[in-house]
């Protein structure tokens, strides 16, 4: 999601700039642009477009820009449309400072009319360029250039990687970092800037790795690094030796793992740009309590990894809201001569926004009036275009076959769409959905405990590597997580696996138990935990080795497992995300102790566009 480089050096900034861009392309991005100081005008130039790079190449073609400084940025949409407009980089009013950005600035709405009682005006629908104006007004109240940076940073809140310009100080670059990823390149007469190493690899492989609330200022010959105290920091040479495949990866030694790494990131994304004390803001889609008391039924439709996301949504709001709600598969839906009327709301989900079935189920829905609601990760795909409404999930590219954080991004999207569904009609008291959000803000950091237990899931590996057949069982929300994670071992481990409602084994299934059956038992709905633990038990009876995921503290488990996975405690609604990561990760090792192409398992396709 995103793409930021800079460069400062002897040559043209443009065609390197160019350059670093293409190489970022996979991480997804609706608009690019850049822009580069002219040492003969004395002034900042700027080329940006709706659209692919290459739109940004032929633009330049007509209207070419030369300087040896410069910035660029690869845009994914999430404050505003796809627009030139809305392209990066973005000038303050007098064009003096010039910020390229990754991330979300949360409190940018606060600071914009702040800043617009100041005389400032905003010709973007972004974030991004609240930035630029608030450096221009500490700049022209006095401040030296960075002073001014260093304050903004006291002042806006959420995460970001920024590049900045100064008309007035064209020998250098100013860049930093707050959760979100920032590289140095280390040239010879030349340095480089980067939001991942495939954007500059071609020119160096020499890196500094910026911390968080660290600032970079490049010149041509030197690069300084300062804390947030503005005391000099010695930073270590980071030497990367990997090709440009695996640079693309950060270090990891799959897609799929870094992609399981970067599941904090993706839920803090998804969260901050879209919960409020005052509720759930759904980017621009009006879905007021005028438009939802219209509506008598919900279809949730999605294929494979989406269609479980949406199952969760299904539980959620016929819990919570009290609205039926169909989950389908999309491959099925138009089949069934289904249900549909203008008083139909129908929520699409699809990480490409390409998936053919479910375009087809949505076009359907369409025709006979429902209205329709994307959930998807990539910026204008088919889904994004024709749904009525659309909700990006904020994940960025996601290069593994077998979906890990799209999955994670789809859930907290169920998430938000139940509180804001159940706040608008009353369903749900502020109260009731305070704690909710409280609960909501913790996920990012317990995804991450959960990944520093990640050692537990190899050494479970090892134990289980030899089974043949494994179940996982589970009741209620665990039911539909099980089946999630019965899916990734079957996409990438190749192995027999089954899910199955554990209240249904004894109707059948249980014949199938035997001593080399391997069972997983979610039981994270503690409610259902001693009805679930009765399965669990009729499973050991017949010989099954018994893998259980529960709530830190539920020690009761321990008498009926032969190893348990502790995931945080937190609300009950919120544990499908939870319990699934340490699937994901049972999965992953699973496949690589069997030797298994991780990243591109056999028969698969990321994006599913035929039917």
């Amino acid at each position: 999601m995103c793409g930021v480089v800079g460069y400062i050096g002897k040559n043209d900034a443009v065609p390197i700039l160019i350059n670093g861009l293409s190489k970022l392309e996979y991480r997804g991005y609706d608009s690019a642009g850049v822009a580069v100081f002219d040492e003969e005008q004395k002034k900042i130039n700027l080329c940006k477009t709706k659209g692919r790079i290459q739109n940004l190449q032929d633009k330049l073609y007509m209207s070419p820009l030369k300087g040896k400084v410069g910035i660029g940025h690869t845009r994914w949409a999430t404050h505003g449309v796809p627009s030139d407009r809305n392209a990066h980089p973005h000038f303050s009013d007098d064009s003096k400072i010039a910020v390229v950005h990754n991330g979300i600035i949360e409190n940018y709405m606060s600071l914009k009319e702040e800043l617009e009682e100041k005389g400032y005006n905003f010709i973007s629908e972004t974030d991004t360029e609240t930035v630029a104006h608030l450096i221009d007004y500490y700049y022209k109240s006095g401040m030296d250039i960075l002073d001014a940076v260093f304050k903004v940073l006291e002042r806006i809140e959420g995460s970001y990687a920024l590049g900045i310009l100064c008309r007035d100080f064209p020998d250098r670059i100013i860049a930093t970092r707050k959760d979100s990823p920032l590289v140095v390149g280390i040239g010879k007469n030349e340095n480089f800037i980067a939001s991942d190493m495939p954007a500059i690899l071609n020119y160096t492989r020499d890196v500094y790795l910026i911390d968080d609330n660290e600032v970079a200022v490049l010149t041509a010959d030197s690069i300084k690094i300062l804390n947030s105290d503005k005391d000099e920091v010695e930073k270590k040479i980071f030497k990367v030796d990997w090709d440009i495949e695996a640079a693309e990866k950060s270090g990891y030694d799959h897609f799929m793992l870094k992609e399981i790494h970067e599941q904090p990131k993706v839920v803090r994304d998804n969260l901050n740009s879209r919960l409020t004390d005052e509720g759930v803001v759904l980017d621009n889609i009006c879905l007021g309590k005028a438009e939802l008391e219209k509506i008598n039924r919900i279809y949730i439709v999605a294929c494979g990894t989406a269609y479980y996301a949406g199952l969760v949504g299904k539980y959620l709001i016929e819990r919570v809201v009290r609205i039926p709600v169909n989950s389908e598969f999309a491959s099925e839906f138009r089949y069934k001569e289904p249900l549909i009327d203008d008083k139909t709301l129908m929520i699409v989900v699809s990480q490409s926004g390409e998936t053919a079935d479910t375009i087809a189920a949505m076009r359907l829905a369409k025709e006979k009036g429902a209205r329709t609601f994307g959930i998807v990760n990539a910026v204008g795909s088919s889904i994004a275009r024709e749904a009525d409404d659309v909700l990006y999930t904020l994940a960025g590219p996601e290069i593994a076959v077998a979906s890990t954080k799209a999955f994670t991004a789809q859930v907290v999207s169920m998430y938000l769409i139940t509180c804001h569904i159940a706040l608008e009609l009353g369903k749900m008291t502020k109260d009731e959905f305070l704690k909710i959000k409280e609960h909501m803000e913790l996920l990012p950091s317990l995804v991450n405990s959960i990944l520093t237990k990640e050692p537990a899931l190899k050494r479970f590996m090892h134990k289980y590597i030899g089974s043949k057949n494994v179940f996982y069982i589970g009741r209620g929300l665990d039911y539909v997580v099980s089946m999630e994670g019965s899916l990734k071992l079957k996409e990438i481990a190749y192995l027999h696996s089954e899910p199955y409602a554990a209240g249904e084994l004894k109707h059948g299934p249980i014949a199938l138990i035997e001593e080399s059956t391997l069972v997983i038992g979610i039981v994270t709905q503690e409610e259902l935990f001693d009805k679930t633990v009765s399965n669990i038990r009729e499973c050991k009876a017949r010989g099954a080795k018994v893998l259980a995921i529960a709530m830190e503290g539920n020690t009761e488990i321990l008498k009926y497992a032969d190893d348990v996975f502790y995931i945080p405690r937190t609300y009950w609604m919120l544990t499908p995300l939870l319990a699934n990561i340490p699937q994901q990760l049972f999965a992953y090792y699973m496949a690589l102790g069997l030797g298994n192409d991780v990243d591109k398992p056999r028969n698969l396709a990321k994006s599913v566009t035929v039917e």
